[in-house]
């Protein structure tokens, strides 16, 4: 068996794998083989399961700097004080309370 110590593990290597027979003692062949291809298989379904989280993640990436590119300009405008009337619209559309809203009613 060779293994550098840059090489990734991955489930081709762990397949091609063979292991010396000893005459009177040693492991089973059968059971070292069936053991490594169980192991293979794992390792298959991680590296599946690792490219989609990966291509999951760059989907979300972007739409995250999508948003962020839409909504850059946009401020939060202050919470409602428990003590102040509720903000009412003019016939214009525009919020009443001396100022109108900064995010441009985004949020």
């Amino acid at each position: 068996m060779i293994y550098r110590a840059g090489d990734r593990l991955g489930p081709h290597l762990v397949r091609a794998v063979t292991f010396g027979v000893r005459r009177w003692r040693g492991l089973d062949p059968d059971q070292v083989y069936a053991f490594l291809r169980r192991v293979a298989d794992e390792m298959d379904r991680l590296h599946r399961e690792v490219a989609t989280a990966r291509t999951e993640a760059e989907r979300i990436r972007q739409g995250l700097r999508q948003w962020q590119s839409r909504h850059g300009g946009c401020r939060r405008t202050e919470p409602p004080h428990p003590d102040r009337p509720p903000e009412q619209r003019s016939d214009d559309g525009r919020h009443h309370r001396g100022q109108e809203r900064r995010n441009g009613g985004h949020w």
